[in-house]
């Protein structure tokens, strides 16, 4: 009876290529398509998205944007709200900047130098101290000072906003669940995506620039808290539970204390991005650096913008430098408080003998004029290295092959391809990586792209990325891999990233407009460089936390070197990989709109248009379309193992 219950149970069974659950999802896909493709084809036929399923806002939108911009000064929601929201912003960056201005240079920079020593050392305060110098000698002092007040600002709300999220979060599973959603969008849509709804409501100028930055800079800092108050040792929480304490105390005693390195970590990374998102708010009005590097690109003056995107960058070094440092110091028997009453009164003595001797603004004598000389060399490479270049060509010529023989024919691919087929393209890579909820997520996503009526824009923004993600992995992997496998290629290769992954987006457009002008190709060359950094550490770290164990035996069985990396490395480093693809992917995107700046066209170039013109409808419309676009590929390439930890976490 037995026997007969096996065989009739094996000859039940599906065949061997079945058991195969990628295969088996494949073919519920093929028989949905079969069933739902001839219908869609009969009832819309064409390649090109049907105008029967597409929707006009720009109507509403339009509507809604006169509806505010004519009560903005009379309904009670701006009169006795959003106005003093606006005003309170305002007030507080200029007390901020004429703060700054009244310390003059050189207590700006003593301050700045005795917090970098007494948090970080005296290596880091020397660092501090040149790279204030070095914005005076550059000319930006009153441009760093305005970036600055605006980053002080943003960053305390962002600080404040992202840390009472986060507490919440931390406390309550069921705001952990609400929230994790929401800051999950929040931390993949590009920046540019934030500036045109602040924009809708408070128009251009320096409120709207600080409230973009707020809202894309708190997530980091909500999700960190979480993170640092859910992961507190459990035993020493009962230990003070047993004392008797209530929760506010043991909130204050012992979960906040635990979560103290989770918590700087969390405000390093709200600086980071509040810096990066306050250069990019220079388009809505934030003045500062971020303008002076705006208006240099837009009339294609390379010297201006790199004057004043060194000072961007030594401000982002400095600033990741010292609060990552004090991150790592955290704990360290250091020095004593009364250090701090030292250095506060040493930066007075200093600020206080620069007012009366008349230090108050940067002398325009120790100002170094860069731009002319590097506007020179750009002429020079335009005449020598743009063209020409015997053997290997110039960089124009690169530009030119790189969109003719990638980017045109991957635009004209996919915009070739049926509206359908696209779909069905998004549904089985978003299934076979994670779930029905992640394919249905980002199929909608794609089709709301189509419904906003912005199909082919997107598809030319979709075929920039795609084209950025290849040159990126391709680099990246190759160059993690030799990391991985030389320590000392990897020493060498960390300073080099590490400046790199604190740089702003928007800098990574000078260099590249120097080399190869404006275009698509070189807004993808500008979006390479500022992913592969992260690809490079992931893939790196990924390779390096593969089990010994497991090398060990595959030496012992003779592999040689490629063996082992082909055989053992690379499939055990898989989530890693797959890691690094989803955020070689969030960070191409980000970079590939603001390229729109420069000649990327498409989705960008709408945005830009729309902040510039004033057109808030074409621009939203694109905002929203640049969301949908990061939603659905964050779907397809995000594994279901993350989200998994994600959610464990």
């Amino acid at each position: 009876m037995a026997t007969i219950t096996a065989q009739t149970s094996q000859k039940a069974a599906p065949p061997g290529i079945l058991t195969n659950r990628a295969v088996r999802k494949l073919l519920v896909l093929a028989l949905a398509a079969a069933i739902l493709v001839p219908l869609a084809i009969t009832r819309w036929p064409g390649a090109a998205w049907p105008t029967a399923l597409t929707v006009d806002v720009s109507e509403p939108l339009g509507t809604a944007s006169d509806w505010i911009i004519d009560n903005r000064d009379s309904h009670p929601l701006f009169l006795y709200f959003l106005g003093h929201v606006s005003n309170v912003v305002v007030l507080a960056v200029r007390a901020v900047y004429l703060a700054l201005l009244a310390v003059g240079w050189a207590g700006v920079t003593a301050i700045g130098a005795l917090v970098a020593w007494r948090v970080a050392g005296v290596r880091l305060a020397a660092g501090t101290a040149a790279a204030f110098l070095a914005c005076g000698l550059l000319g930006m002092w009153v441009p760093t000072m305005q970036t600055l007040a605006l980053m002080v600002v943003a960053v305390l709300a962002s600080v404040a906003v992202g840390a009472l999220l986060g507490l919440a979060a931390g406390l309550s599973g069921r705001m952990d669940r609400v929230l994790r959603p929401v800051l999950d969008t929040m931390q993949v849509l590009p920046a540019f995506a934030y500036l045109l709804p602040v924009v809708l409501v408070f128009g251009i100028g320096v409120p709207a620039a600080v409230l973009a930055t707020v809202v894309y800079a708190a997530p980091p800092m909500a999700r960190l808290t979480a993170l640092g108050l859910r992961g507190a040792d459990k035993e020493v929480l009962e230990a003070v539970e047993s004392l008797g304490t209530t929760a506010r105390q043991r909130l204050l005693t012992a979960r906040i204390p635990l979560a103290r390195r989770e918590l700087l970590l969390g405000v390093n990374q709200t600086i980071m991005m509040a810096l990066s998102m306050a250069v990019i708010a220079s388009v809505i009005g934030a003045g500062g650096l971020g303008d002076r590097v705006y208006q240099a690109l837009a009339s294609v003056d390379v010297g201006a913008a790199l004057a004043a995107g060194i000072p961007i960058v030594l401000l982002a070094v400095v600033l990741d430098r010292v609060t990552g440092a004090a991150g790592e110091r955290l704990g360290e028997s250091g020095k004593s408080p009364v250090s701090w009453l030292y250095a506060l009164v040493v930066a007075a003595a200093v600020a206080l003998a620069g007012r009366v001797a008349g230090f108050l603004d940067w002398p325009d004598g120790w100002e170094l004029n860069i731009a002319e000389p590097v506007n020179r060399a750009v002429d020079w490479m335009t005449a020598h290295l743009y063209s020409g270049v015997p053997v290997v060509g110039g960089t124009a010529d690169w530009a030119a092959h790189f969109t003719s023989w990638v980017l045109n024919p991957l635009r004209d691919g996919l915009q070739w391809l049926p509206w359908w087929s696209v779909l069905l393209i998004v549904a089985a890579l978003a299934w076979l990586i994670g779930t029905w909820r992640t394919a249905l997520t980002a199929v909608l996503a794609m089709a709301a792209i189509g419904v906003l009526g912005v199909w082919d824009p997107s598809l030319d923004t979709l075929s920039q990325v795609l084209a950025a993600v290849a040159v990126t992995l391709v680099v990246g992997f190759a160059t993690g891999v030799a990391a991985a496998r030389s320590d000392r290629f990897e020493r060498l290769l960390r300073p080099v990233l590490d400046v790199f992954q604190t740089m702003p987006q928007f800098v990574y457009l000078i260099p590249v407009v120097a080399l190869f002008g404006v275009g698509r190709a070189p807004a993808v060359a500008a979006a390479v460089v500022y992913a592969l950094p992260a690809v490079v550490r992931i893939t790196a770290q990924g390779l390096r936390q593969v089990d010994p164990a497991a090398l060990e035996s595959a030496r012992s069985l003779g592999a040689t070197s490629g063996q082992q990396l082909r055989q053992v490395q690379l499939p055990l480093a898989r989530p890693a990989l797959l890691l690094a693809v989803n955020q070689g992917v969030v960070l191409v995107l980000a970079v590939v709109i603001i390229g729109g700046l420069v000649g990327g066209g498409a989705l960008g170039y709408q945005v830009v248009f729309g902040l510039a013109q004033g057109d808030l409808a074409t621009g939203l419309v694109a905002g929203a379309a640049i969301v949908c676009l990061g939603l659905m590929l964050d779907r397809v390439t995000q594994p279901t193992e993350r989200r998994t930890t994600t959610k464990g976490a």
